[in-house]
């Protein structure tokens, strides 16, 4: 192994092989502490002539590599195992926006740079990369395509992989697949890109992207939403595209546990609206028109107040006030920490399914464990649920997170009814790589194994996970 860190410190220079454990102990654990690694190294590539040598070298000497970006996974896809054999490829130093074509409607970033930096890079030529997540400051492009990233704006512009136009990818074996291209139109053959977006770099390693870009939106309305329940919510959904077709950018639903998280522990943070609903829904609009989107908002809550939608709303009058709105939204996360333990399940089903979906789900999950909190919240535009379980009151939340696998098997089971998908936005990583094994169709496995086995014949790309 010190022949094989020599080698690696001759590609990339020895000041950007870290060997010290202490040095780069932040790499070894993914955000939310389920899963500690150990890696004889952290190595950071500047390039992909670089990256390309790197894998070279640890495909002939079949060095396994785990490739990292931001480390902001939420399913162990980018820890290291406990082995402490493998070496940690951190994507950080590619970090470089190569290209911005605004006639195209594209840039070209490589796979370190931030989705914060991304969407500046955009703005400061006059254009939008909608793609926003929680994460952003810190999550990186190349992670956001080898997870297939959603967030908050699927409904309108999809997830990461309807983003990206072309990738280039250094294989297995160090060989460079250019495929950068800005075509919109392309059917010369299989198309390879999609293949290793959402793969988790199980299969190539992503080094830049070319993405689309999106003329931004001239105004915006967006309003905070009473209703009795979720099955309310999808009949304001119903009546939104009606009323605003495309204009919808952003649907997202709350229950009132997260208000009374929110608010109780953020003196900064109150409710929108003066009374309590049993759900909420933050509806956000975009157009290039420079007036009239209020008035379509307004119309709408106007049509779902009348027809019994909804119980109130309240539309943002000013920048101030859309931000708190957002603010109740993207802090929910955090919120839930005020509740003790939260086993989180990212699962999406058909939208038309949402509102049985979490009666059902709910229903299991208080039969299996009464007084457990259900936290039911997300991208009901597009159909993913964070169906979050807090403890029940007075609970040890050591005893709560022991049931893990077993809530996992309840709600997921629910999930599976529905005919939907256990991992909407986060990927399989190590967390669900046992239970896509059970639940994904098996001829559906045989191939993505076969695949794998063809790319990586030496299994030496981020073993152990997904498959």
């Amino acid at each position: 192994m010190e022949d094989a860190i020599a080698s690696l410190a001759r590609i990339v220079g020895a000041r950007n092989v870290l060997t010290d454990p202490a040095d780069f102990a932040g790499a070894m654990e993914e955000p939310r502490g389920l899963f500690h690694g150990k890696a004889r190294a952290l190595v950071r590539p500047a390039s992909t002539a670089e990256v390309s040598a790197l894998l070279s070298f640890c495909h002939r000497e079949r060095l396994a590599v785990v490739p990292q970006g931001g480390n902001t996974g939420l399913v162990g896809g980018q820890t290291p195992d406990e082995s402490g054999a493998q070496i940690i490829l951190s994507l950080q130093r590619l970090d470089k926006v190569r290209e911005i074509d605004v006639v195209t409607d594209t840039m070209i970033v490589e796979a370190g740079v931030t989705l914060a930096r991304a969407q500046a890079a955009a703005e400061g030529a006059g254009r939008l990369f909608p793609l926003s997540l929680a994460s952003e400051g810190s999550c990186t492009i190349g992670g956001n395509l080898s997870t297939n990233a959603g967030g908050i704006a699927v409904i309108a512009y999809g997830n990461a992989r309807d983003l990206a136009i072309g990738l280039e990818i250094v294989l297995a074996d160090g060989r460079v697949l250019n495929g950068l291209g800005k075509l919109r139109k392309d059917n010369t053959g299989y198309d390879l890109k999609n293949l290793f977006i959402g793969a988790e770099g199980t299969l190539g390693i992503i080094t830049a992207a070319a993405l689309k870009l999106f003329a931004p939106p001239r105004s915006r309305a967006t309003a905070f939403v009473g209703l009795t329940d979720p099955r309310q919510a999808l009949r304001l959904l119903e009546l939104a595209r009606v009323h605003a077709g495309a204009a919808i950018v952003s649907f997202e639903l709350m229950p009132r546990i997260a208000l009374d998280l929110l608010t109780g522990n953020f003196p900064d943070l109150r409710d929108p609206l003066g009374a309590r609903h049993a759900s909420y829904v933050l509806i956000e609009l975009a157009s290039q028109a420079e007036a009239g989107l209020d008035a379509v908002m307004q119309a709408l809550l106007q049509a779902a107040l009348e027809q019994g939608i909804i119980e109130d709303a309240s539309i943002a009058a000013s920048l101030q006030q859309r931000t708190d709105f957002w603010r109740l939204r993207e802090t929910l996360p955090e919120a839930q920490k005020f509740a003790g333990g939260s086993i989180k399940h990212d699962v999406s089903v058909p939208v038309g399914a949402t509102a049985d979906f979490i009666d059902a789900a709910g229903a299991a999950v208080l039969a299996f464990m009464p007084g457990a909190r259900v936290v039911a919240f997300g991208h009901l535009g597009d159909g993913n649920i964070h169906f979050n379980v807090s403890q029940p009151v007075g609970w040890n939340k050591a005893a709560f997170l022991g049931q893990w696998t077993a809530m996992n098997e309840v709600v997921h089971a629910v999930v599976a009814r529905f005919y939907g998908s256990i991992s909407a936005e986060h990927g399989i990583g190590r967390l669900k790589r046992d239970l896509l094994a059970r639940t994904k169709d098996p001829v559906a496995l045989e191939t993505m194994r076969a695949i794998k086995a063809t790319l990586d014949p030496r299994g030496i790309l981020n073993p152990g996970k997904v498959l």
